[in-house]
């Protein structure tokens, strides 16, 4: 069987003249990289010397000093358009090169076509290895495919519906970017539950505006352009990413509060906001995080043209942040607005049975728990069997954590606390935060368990879900019963001012917070109850699940 062949060479004009002209891939699909210490440009091409030849007419191109040819006797053209931007986003999840790749110029759909295993699997397999081992790029492939940024790479493949989302956010961008100052705002909400991979989109989408606001012939040309998010660890890998991508900037990536002052005070406006994870936008002041107005996403309305808004209800976590239906719709009847929602799941490999079953839990229902060949749902009977379980899929598999609800004491001075369960017998540190790196790409967060503050956004291959001391069961109804007043979040409840029923948003808040968690896992849930009886009933149900 044929292998991968890379050929090198400096990336200049006498190089390609000394080519042997008889060579099979001159003519042929093929894989190129050029590069020198720092940039790197990755494409494929069937004309490989007159594809050279063109690049080193390029400016950007001209920094560039190496060439590198990858090569495959059973290469199509479908294989090498996939096996490019696989590339793409595997070089950009490797962090060694800034990339000056252009989102216009990768092949964004997913589509099948024959034999599409053979060459995502094992002729990337191969080709990885084979640039590893020649220096040419630093980690090895499950490294990569365990980091955020590579996850949230804009050149991500798009299902169907994804790419379908995007144009239409570009094309509603370009027909309203000349809005006057004095017109109302464009409005785009974009909803989805956890997994349903808006974020994916919504890096794909800023890093394609950016792109255009570069281009003189564009519409968006010259455009400023903003998103944000309110959530330190996702920002972290925002800017993380910006750092390696030609279109982007750290500098307009940021929080609401400091965009929305930063704004005023300069008197300016932007064209275009983006918000991700936009369900922990505030709905009121708070002076705490020095945000003095009512409503987060009703300031950046005001200071831009077009914003767009990825949401899911299911996701608020703090009574400030909790929307009203009447006070959404409220903001939608004061601009011109549309709404898209994306309904398929993309990071649980789960049946609809298991999506069904946690999305039941989060509405206090108990089920029988089912079974799913491709997805483990686990029920533990205490903290340090699912710790060690944890941290043997670990070892197997990379980035898989324990977290939980926030039912146990924080202190933000430095000092750690413990999650105590097994009848004292087992503690864990907890929801301890850093400020430079991401909770879960951290080695030694695997000895500790990760809160809401530290997951939300992103995804875990197995994640082990400690449900606190707030959520609780009550026999005679076989149901859940939440205690608010064993949730130690105290942020999450302040401000209760015009919240009609405190008990019951409480309880949303609670039963958000743990819907986040169970849905961080891409290949298993498992759960740990700490209430006695809770744990009791799951782990029934689940001898009764193995049964049949």
């Amino acid at each position: 069987m044929s292998t991968v062949e890379i050929n090198t060479w400096p990336f200049n004009e006498k190089s390609l003249k000394s080519i042997n002209n008889k060579e099979s891939y001159l003519n042929y699909p093929v894989i190129y990289l050029l590069k020198n210490q720092k940039e790197a440009y990755i494409g494929e091409t069937v004309a490989f010397k007159n594809r050279m030849r063109a690049h080193l007419k390029t400016n950007e191109r001209q920094r560039l000093d190496e060439m590198h040819l990858i090569h495959h006797e059973e290469f199509n053209r479908s294989a090498t358009f996939h096996l490019e931007t696989k590339l793409i986003n595997y070089f950009l999840g490797d962090q060694k090169y800034k990339l000056q790749n252009k989102s216009q110029t990768v092949n964004n759909i997913s589509h099948n076509y024959y034999n599409k295993k053979f060459y995502d699997r094992d002729i990337f397999k191969e080709i990885w290895q084979r640039l590893v081992d020649q220096g040419l790029v630093n980690n090895e492939q499950h490294v990569i495919e365990n980091r955020d940024v590579f996850k949230l790479s804009p050149f991500k493949e798009l299902s169907v519906e994804q790419l379908e989302l995007k144009e239409k956010v570009i094309e509603i961008c370009e027909q309203n970017i000349s809005r006057s100052e004095e017109d109302k705002s464009f409005l785009f909400l974009i909803q989805g539950e956890a997994g349903a991979g808006k974020s994916v989109v919504l890096s794909s989408i800023f890093n394609t505006i950016q792109e255009l606001s570069t281009d003189i012939t564009s519409q968006l040309y010259d455009s400023k352009n903003y998103l944000v998010v309110n959530h330190d660890e996702m920002l972290k890998t925002y800017k993380s990413m910006a750092s390696k991508l030609k279109f982007l900037k750290a500098k307009n990536f940021d929080r609401p509060t400091p965009l929305i002052n930063r704004l005023k005070k300069s008197g300016e406006k932007a064209d275009i906001i983006l918000v991700d994870e936009g369900h922990l936008l505030l709905t009121r002041s708070d002076t705490y995080n020095n945000f003095t107005d009512n409503n987060q996403l009703e300031e950046l309305m005001k200071l831009a043209k077009i914003v767009v808004v990825v949401y899911d209800e299911s996701q608020v976590l703090k009574l400030k942040s909790f929307w009203k239906e009447a006070t959404l719709d409220a903001l939608m009847q004061q601009s011109d607005y549309e709404k898209y929602e994306l309904k398929n799941q993309f990071r649980m490999r789960a049946n609809e049975e298991v999506i069904e079953w946690i999305d039941h839990f989060k509405n206090k229902k108990i089920s029988p728990i089912p079974n799913d060949k491709e997805f483990e749902l686990k029920i533990f009977d205490s903290l340090q069997t699912m710790h060690d379980a944890i941290i043997e899929k670990n070892n197997d598999y990379g980035l898989s954590r324990v977290v939980s609800t926030f039912d146990y004491l924080h202190k933000k001075d430095g000092g750690i606390y413990y999650i105590s369960e097994d009848k004292g017998n087992y503690k864990i540190p907890w929801n301890i935060t850093d400020g430079k790196y991401t909770w879960a790409e951290k080695d030694s967060t695997i000895k500790e368990a990760g809160s809401i503050y530290t997951i939300q956004g992103f995804d875990l291959n197995y994640v082990g879900v400690i449900l606190g001391p707030s959520i609780t069961y009550d026999k005679q109804s076989d149901c859940l019963v939440i205690i608010p007043e064993n949730y130690k979040d105290i942020g999450a409840f302040a401000g209760i001012e015009g919240i009609e029923n405190v008990k019951q948003a409480k309880e949303k808040i609670i039963l958000n917070s743990m819907n986040v968690l169970m849905k961080r896992g891409i290949e298993g849930l498992y759960i740990y109850a700490s209430d006695e009886a809770l744990r009791k009933r799951l782990l029934e149900l689940q001898i009764e699940s193995l049964k049949k």
